[in-house]
């Protein structure tokens, strides 16, 4: 089993969620002091990112050298004898000088695919090369170095007299080199589209589950591909809901004695089984506490959503009618959204703040996205059920600010190499901090569909009546 490291975003906790009470402390403890962990792990990180700093940009390196190569040996081609020989040159026909427009052309349409293809903005470090793109440098490499092999020895050394040869064998690279493009689009993208295999994700702790199908693919570029996916379609992590279930378990736990009966006195043995019997008694009863408490808790949700709702409800037909007066003012009196949602913001402050302490989503919503939140629906002139749906259901870790991400590596365990492709029954491990998920393989099956004919004069038929009269 081996373990890589990719780069990508996390979120970030904070512990501001007392925003909504009225009282304010302030202590003179310097918001800037630290602990030695924090140092170790900033100098631990800091180390970790030079070094894929450097391995990114080392590849980059690589790729761009080799990219301006591949530009400028067909220009070479064509411009080197004009510089060294010139004079000994036969005279550039028509069918010549149409061949350049020809390289120009090409040359540009070349440019225009790279850049489509292979500059793009990098969204992760993965822990190995790209096999597929690494061939694929691998033979660029080869092939303009042959091309100019041959050329060195066959018409630098010889000094071809035949301009127009050398300008053909300059298309003909050109051409190749095309060639080689549409390999690559093959490889890097067509390949991968059709559906192959079936990807079940599960995370480790709620056992929250998606379903996800992609074609041929290795397996680190498969855990990128999780990986994006899980920000936009798991709810964000919440650990906050997982205290209520470990504290119900350690109260029944508790209640699990473990008595001396081997002592001296039948006294001392019969109370330990009295003892024991009832401990047994309220573990076979645990299902009634959890439905009550389940019961109660769904009771207490549902009155704070009521009072939220209600809340801003009132608050936004306040703004409604902040807005018919301001209409009535000069141009230069009109109210900010920012300042309307910092006016109706406490009318709803409590009711808020109740209902995301009841719902364990205080950690992800501080005072100041909620105003910008308010202020982006006051401008967009949106409806409260529009504002609620945000704090009502909690959505994809997209779905919060960006400023509570900060880059983390996620470890990716696998049994077999991550640059191999994908498989039936295998199974990989993707590890942050507080989580893992767990990646099983299904492929696809093959489907075989038959097909049966249905004759048309099947379905006719002839009724026939029978009279029941005397006549």
């Amino acid at each position: 089993m081996s373990c890589y490291s990719l780069n990508v975003l996390e979120e970030e906790p904070l512990g501001d969620d007392n925003w909504g009470e009225t009282t304010t402390a302030i202590t003179g403890t310097s918001e800037h002091s630290i602990s030695q962990e924090d140092i170790a792990r900033i100098s631990k990180d800091l180390e970790d990112s030079v070094g894929l700093d450097c391995k990114r940009y080392l590849g980059l390196t690589v790729a761009a050298v080799l990219g301006l190569l591949v530009f400028l040996t067909p220009i070479a081609f064509i411009l080197l004898p004009q510089i060294l020989w010139r004079d000994d040159l036969e005279p550039c026909g028509t069918v010549c000088e149409g061949l350049f427009i020809s390289v120009a052309f090409k040359l540009l349409i070349l440019l225009i695919g790279t850049w489509a293809l292979f500059f793009r903005q990098p969204k992760a470090d993965l822990p190995r090369v790209f096999v597929f793109r690494a061939l694929l440098l691998v033979l660029i490499f080869l092939f303009v170095f042959s091309y100019w092999l041959f050329y060195g020895v066959r018409i630098l050394d010889s000094k071809d007299t035949n301009y127009q040869g050398i300008v053909q064998y300059a298309v003909s690279l050109v051409d190749a080199l095309l060639f080689i493009h549409y390999l690559a689009i093959v490889l890097l993208e067509l390949r991968q589209l059709q559906p192959m295999f079936t990807l079940k994700v599960v995370r480790s702790t709620d056992g929250e589950s998606r379903y996800y199908s992609l074609g041929h693919l290795s397996i680190q570029r498969a855990a990128l591909v999780v990986l994006e996916n899980y920000y936009r379609d798991f709810t964000v992590y919440n650990p906050a809901l997982l205290t209520a279930s470990k504290s119900r378990a350690a109260k029944h736990m508790a209640g699990l004695k473990v008595y001396n009966v081997d002592g001296p006195g039948n006294n001392a043995s019969g109370q330990s089984r009295a003892m024991i019997a009832a401990a047994a008694r309220r573990r076979d009863s645990s299902h009634n506490e959890l439905y009550y408490e389940e019961a109660d808790h769904e009771r207490r949700v549902k009155k704070r959503r009521a009072r939220l709702v209600v809340a801003v409800e009132e608050a936004f037909t306040h703004i409604k009618r902040l807005q018919a007066e301001e209409q009535q003012k000069a141009p230069g009196e009109m109210m900010d959204p920012r300042e309307a949602a910092q006016a109706i913001f406490p009318s709803m402050a409590r009711a808020l703040q109740k209902y995301l302490r009841t719902t364990r989503q205080q950690q992800y919503h501080s005072m100041e996205s909620i105003l910008q939140h308010l202020s982006f629906c006051i401008t967009n002139n949106m409806t409260p059920k529009a504002f609620l749906e945000r704090y009502l259901n909690p959505g994809p870790t997209l779905q919060y600010d960006r400023d509570r991400w900060f880059s983390k590596q996620w470890t990716l365990v696998s049994e077999e190499a991550v640059t191999s492709g994908l498989q039936d029954g295998i199974v990989f491990v993707l590890k942050c901090l507080d989580f893992s998920l767990v990646v099983n393989v299904k492929k696809i099956p093959f489907i075989k569909l038959s097909e049966e004919f249905i004759d048309p004069k099947s379905h006719k038929f002839v009724l026939r009546l029978q009279s029941e009269t005397s006549v």
